[in-house]
């Protein structure tokens, strides 16, 4: 039996990938949802063991480093060891930089600790156990972790340092035999963006994103699950995505152009100047 603790596990992408894992393997998966919404996170739960996985829900904060440590220990206590750790939990934001006031830019510091913090911290604490059975981590960043995004920059600025710390902490972990695989989603049919923050550091409520053509949560949650069951380095999970970084080297006029024809028209930068609507109140793009 495999035990896998994935963070963020209480809905969209996490949820669905730890239902996934649980009617892949039948009855060989034991699975550690951690989270801090604890119904929902039971809820999954017991989906998972319906489809026949051991599940334990353990409530979890992954901004507070002790909460961490204590959902590892709670996997190994209940299992007897970890094979596999997926840092899911994050969150989103999107808001221009001139939007956001001085006394708001705390927020910028919030969201580093959630998506950056909490799966070192994770990380960290799961890394003997997962040396021990020669495991795997997985890290869910976004296609804002390889392209900057505008208004998104302090979304794609914890993206971009998951990516660098998990791409140094793959070279670390060679010749221990563990496996580090960095999953790239595009735009997924979730609440996250909705649940962001806005200008302000308040849930934005909306996505100032172009939604048409998102990817549904089970297909992108399909794509990590392939890409860690081939122990993959990286899962670039569309074209446009794969494209974008290509063009990153060759025209990186070009993609700053595609990034800014992703953004609804009342977000752009100069949309309130050139007669649109303007930001929303409290939405700042």
């Amino acid at each position: 039996m495999k035990t896998y603790v994935i963070t963020g596990a209480s809905d969209g992408i996490g949820a669905e990938l730890a239902r996934q894992i649980a009617a892949a393997k039948q009855g060989n998966a034991a699975l550690v949802l951690a989270a801090r919404n604890r119904d929902k996170l039971q809820e999954v739960a017991a989906q998972c063991e319906a489809a026949g996985a051991d599940a334990l829900a353990v409530t979890t904060d992954v901004t507070q480093e002790a909460q961490c440590r204590a959902l590892v220990a709670a996997a190994v206590a209940r299992f007897g060891g970890l094979n596999c750790l997926v840092n899911n939990a994050g969150m989103s934001a999107h808001a221009l930089l001139e939007d956001v006031a001085a006394a708001d830019l705390g927020w910028y510091q919030d969201l580093m600790a959630v998506n950056l913090w909490g799966s070192v911290w994770c990380t960290h604490a799961a890394l003997p156990h997962l040396k021990a059975s020669r495991g795997q981590i997985v890290a869910v960043s976004s296609l804002a972790g390889l392209v900057g995004v505008p208004g998104r920059t302090a979304y794609s600025a914890t993206k971009f340092a998951m990516t660098g710390f998990f791409e140094a902490l793959r070279a670390e972990l060679k010749p221990a035999g563990v496996a580090v695989t960095l999953a790239y989603p595009g735009v997924v049919d979730t609440a996250i963006r909705l649940r962001g923050y806005d200008a302000r550091g308040r849930p934005a409520g909306r996505s100032g994103l172009k939604e048409e053509g998102a990817m549904p949560v089970d297909q992108c949650a399909r794509l990590i699950l392939q890409g860690m069951q081939a122990r993959r380095r990286e899962v670039v999970m569309t074209t446009r995505g794969k494209l974008g970084r290509f063009l990153k080297l060759v025209a990186p006029g070009v993609v700053e152009n595609i990034a800014l024809a992703a953004l609804k028209d009342d977000v752009r930068p100069g949309a309130a100047a050139a007669g649109k609507a303007g930001p929303l109140p409290g939405q700042g793009g």
